[in-house]
């Protein structure tokens, strides 16, 4: 991501959560076409919004993706034009019509520095809990296959501890199909409710509703002395 000033009190210490299915929860994302698709419109809107791509998944009737954005703000146009997108480009191949997305997607900040590991784990064995595959890294459609393979996907952003996790690319991709191995109830718990921002408490006041979204705080002017 290219280095630009941060406006935000928060900095870098904030990631999102993003989830939208689709409006009569039938499958939208049917064959490789689609998912390859979907994928060509995340990397446009990521080169467009300076936007990192930790952590995805894509299923047949929704998607997770676990991003970081240099202008929070940005989030309801980035997403909407990713929904408005697919949108059209499935009802152009179906000759369909009407409301794809259940509505407006949800939005759920994280604290970086202590979640950012939680949410990508779940995200990544979304294929997993639903019996899909038994394995997280054996789904195409995720970036699971970036951090167990290598596989170069154009959408992956690398996450910022990866490097920390082994001496060589062997030893953080076993690193990470370990760590995807293992699962964690109350974990997950945490990134089910949409509506709940996961972090210290410190970092939960440093957020406010910005139409109808938790967003950082920006910062404020220095408050004058008294003369």
């Amino acid at each position: 991501m290219p280095s630009r000033s941060r406006k935000h009190q928060m900095g870098n210490a904030l990631v999102f959560h993003v989830y939208n299915r689709s409006a009569d929860q039938g499958a939208i994302f049917r064959d490789d076409a689609h998912f390859h698709h979907f994928m060509i419109l995340l990397r446009r809107y990521k080169e467009e919004f300076f936007l990192n791509i930790y952590h995805w998944t894509i299923m047949n009737t929704h998607f997770h993706l676990e991003i970081e954005l240099e202008e929070p703000e940005q989030i309801s146009t980035l997403m909407a034009g990713i929904n408005r997108a697919y949108t059209h480009y499935h009802h152009r191949r179906y000759l369909t019509w009407g409301v794809l997305w259940q509505g407006r997607f949800k939005l759920q900040p994280v604290y970086k520095e202590s979640h950012l590991l939680a949410c990508a784990r779940y995200i990544e064995r979304n294929p997993a809990r639903a019996g899909i595959v038994q394995n997280p890294e054996e789904y195409p459609w995720s970036s699971a296959r970036f951090y167990c393979f290598g596989t170069v996907d154009g959408v992956t952003s690398e996450n910022p501890v990866y490097a920390h996790w082994g001496p060589d690319s062997d030893g953080k991709r076993d690193f990470h199909r370990r760590f995807l191995a293992e699962s964690n109830s109350e974990e997950e718990k945490l990134f089910r409710n949409f509506s709940q921002p996961v972090g210290p408490e410190a970092f939960l006041k440093r957020l406010k509703l910005h139409n109808g979204r938790l967003l950082p705080q920006r910062q404020g002017r220095p408050p004058l002395k008294e003369r």
